[in-house]
């Protein structure tokens, strides 16, 4: 399938993201004219009110590296923070979830830490009280990051964030057998779709739907039915349905035939783990999730890093901060910093190929080693952009 080419003009780029942020993100669409970079020249800067979800482990070390970069860039933003850490939620109980919920509400964004599961998911919680039906996960292959997986994969996997099997815990009958729900909804499945095949358009690409639906043919054939609906609302985006565990083999022999892949999820979360395992580290990963207007536009955004609290390394100066940093590139491109939003992504990406990376991708950098050089590299671009 081919694709729009990789390489785009400035102004092209920014019409796309103005048009995808138009239709799908009317808080913040009409934003996409690049105001940190004008302030480069002098003029005041853009000002920025962003949820910050402090979270355990190594939390508090990613917050300080997103505080690096964000301090130095050419606009003015102000963290607001909820402590989700375990020891506060235990002594705040509920409360601490409304005062999260109000916090995103006000600012309509947020970036969040990784936060221990206990007798509850804080994401899971969230993702209720903000009704976030969509986890967009890009995961793509770097160069001079090191993988057992020779081939190049380029995945952006659209996940429906609520139901599946992750919803009911379960209960059991007896002492010898138990039994959980199975929950798959229409307006959820079609939020994903219509989401997936934009993007797909957007990409020029085609879509991947997956699911068990020969077995599962109540739960799975929904969302199969749903996604076909969808997929006949857009004529120029190829649609192709594969069975769960045989895409998982079909990525690993071709990863080159697939890109926009939308399913259930707790698929998407397996896939999203081995995916990010492909490519060499659960550490690069990045995810958004949102909600969504009756209309279909967006209304609220979280993101967030893919992988844990990692407490065998907190506190050491160990952790990679790849997937926060680039959950808050995504997340500057969708308030309409897409300047810094690229910039950032790219600095980061040219950072782990040149082998400037932190102990777990084979490298020597601290956790603000690796942060330094990205904020130093980056303010170097912006900074010849707005000479040129």
């Amino acid at each position: 399938m081919s694709r729009l080419p990789l390489v785009l003009t400035d102004q092209l780029l920014i019409d796309r993201i103005r048009y995808f942020m138009t239709v799908f993100f009317p808080r913040f669409g009409g934003m996409v004219e690049e105001p940190a970079t004008r302030n480069l020249r002098g003029n005041r800067p853009m000002k920025y009110r962003i949820t910050e979800f402090l979270g355990d482990g190594v939390g508090p070390e990613l917050s300080e590296a997103v505080h690096a970069i964000a301090g130095a860039l050419p606009c003015e933003v102000t963290f607001e923070q909820v402590d989700l850490s375990l020891e506060n939620r235990n002594a705040q109980g509920r409360a601490l979830y409304d005062a999260a919920y109000e916090s995103i509400r006000s600012t309509g964004v947020a970036l969040k830490h990784p936060t221990i599961t206990e007798r509850e998911s804080p994401n899971a919680v969230l993702r209720k009280m903000c009704n976030f039906t969509v986890i967009h996960r890009p995961v793509m292959s770097i160069p001079g990051v090191k993988s057992n997986f020779v081939q190049k994969l380029d995945l952006d996997i659209i996940r429906v964030a609520t139901g599946g099997t992750y919803q009911d815990p379960g209960q059991l009958i007896g002492s010898d057998v138990a039994v959980s729900l199975r929950i798959v909804e229409r307006g959820t499945a079609r939020s994903a779709a219509v989401y997936a095949f934009n993007l797909a358009r957007r990409l020029g690409c085609n879509v991947t739907s997956t699911s068990k639906w020969t077995i599962q043919r109540a739960t799975d054939g929904l969302f199969e039915e749903v996604v076909r609906e969808v997929a006949r609302e857009y004529p120029d985006v190829p649609h192709a349905q594969e069975l769960f565990d045989a895409l998982l083999a079909k990525i690993v022999m071709k990863p080159k035939d697939f890109r926009v892949i939308i399913l259930l999820n707790e698929y998407g979360d397996f896939l999203s783990d081995m995916a990010c395992g492909l490519v060499g580290s659960l550490g690069i990963g990045a995810s958004g999730s949102f909600s969504f207007l009756p209309d279909g536009r967006a209304d609220l955004a979280m993101f967030d890093a893919a992988h844990g609290t990692a407490p065998d390394i907190a506190g050491k100066g160990l952790v990679n901060p790849t997937a926060i940093l680039l959950s808050f590139a995504q997340l500057l491109t969708f308030v309409g910093e897409t300047t810094l939003g690229q910039t950032l992504r790219q600095v980061i990406l040219d950072e782990l190929a040149a082998g400037r990376t932190t102990v777990d991708l084979g490298g020597s950098l601290s956790t603000m080693g690796f942060t330094e050089g990205v904020k130093t590299e980056v303010l170097r671009r912006l900074q010849h952009r707005a000479r040129s």
